[in-house]
């Protein structure tokens, strides 16, 4: 049986040109297998699918239209091939509309037919791949949709988490931005015993240092000016639960002796009171740098490592597991153009060489927007905007770019200010300012 990327299916009832068509194929390294009439083609492509079928539209019995007619009931993504008269051009175009892959009109050069089926079954291996990585996609999901990906790495990653979440012990998580430690941190707390707790997350680099300790351990009404009411901390919501502190790094070292307490003790102390507070959680902490090495030069603190660093989980960057881009990439896809209510667009070869050769230094939200784009149908694997024309000058070529860079985040984020300014890495005051400059509008996007 040969492999579906390489057969093809001649039909035509005259054997001379039978012949003389296969021996063209042949010779430009096909594997051929002719019939004389649509029946008996279409019990063999029924019986084992080749990569394309090319038959004449006059046969005898069963014609061309009706077996391609046949076969895209059978196989909607099977490229068809119509060899047709003059008198047939216009019916062959209106196939062609209704899904036949190409016409050659006779007589026609051996070159021509051997181009066309070049090309039908390039498209064809491209679905044949898709079709492969959807499958792997819905198993891999059905299997577990957390840890999405068939390389040692990710399979070791999951593993890992599974035990350690039994374990009940707070954890250190380390990986580079975007390579999903918050993913990791949800996981460990649904698959332990505080999976009906709460999972309260937070990002110690995305507030001040005058919120940190109030959004942490709470206050009573009155503790500060402005603290008009009794607040309660994220440690005391996450009682019985899990407290996920991303990029911890950035925690100032005041707030860091207040938080080493809690994790010895299992106290919390809010703002404004003597009261304290019983605290049962489990700690998850994130990082992307060496906290050791932090610790040692004195920008964190070392006690509080050691106390942190009882388990460790190193989440592998998406460059060292490149087996799980594709699938990554299929799943994004689908996710985004459920998102903007579209039909997910094919993974053209550009793309397939786009996720294949790039090192996704922002690693697994990296692939997730470039998704997005490819949903959008925003050339994701070009300039995002336009080249401006040369005699633009440098000032006004930065500032099409940042415009255009803006508008995408805009478009993948519906809006959201908050999440572009995320994504952008930029603050939500500055990328306000720089969206008014630009007369951007927010609402044109949502």
């Amino acid at each position: 049986m040969s492999a579906p990327s390489d057969r093809v299916v001649f039909v035509d009832d005259e054997e001379e040109v039978r012949r003389a068509n296969g021996q063209s194929l042949d010779l430009a390294g096909f594997a051929v297998e002719t019939h004389g009439d649509a029946e008996s083609a279409l019990r063999a492509v029924l019986a084992d699918p080749p990569g394309v079928v090319v038959t004449d539209v006059r046969l005898p019995g069963l014609d061309g239209l009706g077996l391609f007619s046949a076969l895209q009931e059978a196989d909607p993504e099977l490229p068809v091939i119509l060899i047709t008269g003059h008198g047939d051009i216009t019916m062959a175009v209106r196939a062609m509309r209704a899904g036949a892959y190409d016409f050659l009109a006779k007589p026609y050069p051996a070159e021509t037919l051997v181009a066309s089926v070049r090309r039908a079954l390039e498209r064809r291996q491209l679905v044949v791949e898709n079709r492969s990585l959807r499958s792997r996609l819905d198993a891999a999901v059905a299997e577990d949709p957390a840890f999405l990906g068939v390389s040692p790495a990710i399979t070791r990653l999951r593993q890992f988490v599974r035990e350690v979440a039994q374990a009940d012990v707070d954890v250190m998580v380390l990986g580079e931005t975007g390579s999903g430690k918050e993913v990791v941190a949800s996981a460990l707390h649904r698959w332990s015993r505080r999976a009906k707790g709460n999972f309260v997350a937070m990002n110690c680099g995305a507030l001040p240092d005058t919120v940190v300790e109030s959004e942490l351990f709470g206050h009573e009404a009155g503790a500060f000016t402005g603290a008009l009411k009794k607040r309660v901390g994220r440690i005391a919501h996450a009682d019985g639960g899990t407290l996920f502190l991303d990029e911890i790094e950035s925690m100032a070292l005041n707030i860091q002796v207040k938080l080493l307490r809690v994790l010895q003790e299992r106290v919390v102390e809010p703002l404004g009171t003597n009261a304290i507070q019983p605290v049962d959680m489990r700690v998850v902490a994130a990082t992307k740098i060496d906290l050791g090495q932090a610790a040692a030069q004195g920008t964190f603190r070392d006690d509080l490592y050691y106390r942190l660093n009882v388990v460790s989980v190193a989440i592998p960057p998406l460059r060292e597991r490149r087996e799980d881009v594709a699938l990554l990439f299929e799943h994004f896809l689908r996710k985004a153009a459920a998102r903007f209510n579209r039909e997910p667009p094919p993974v053209t070869p550009a793309i397939r060489e786009h996720l294949s050769r790039h090192d996704w230094p922002g690693n697994v939200r990296e692939l997730g927007h470039f998704a997005e784009r490819c949903a959008l149908g925003l050339n994701p694997t070009g300039p995002a905007v336009p080249e401006p024309a040369k005699a633009a000058t440098l000032a006004e070529q930065m500032d099409r770019h940042e415009r255009g860079l803006i508008r995408d985040e805009l478009i993948m984020a519906g809006g959201d200010v908050r999440v572009a300014a995320e994504a952008l890495g930029t603050p939500r005051k500055t990328l306000y300012d720089k969206i008014a400059r630009h007369g951007l509008d927010p609402n044109d996007y949502r």
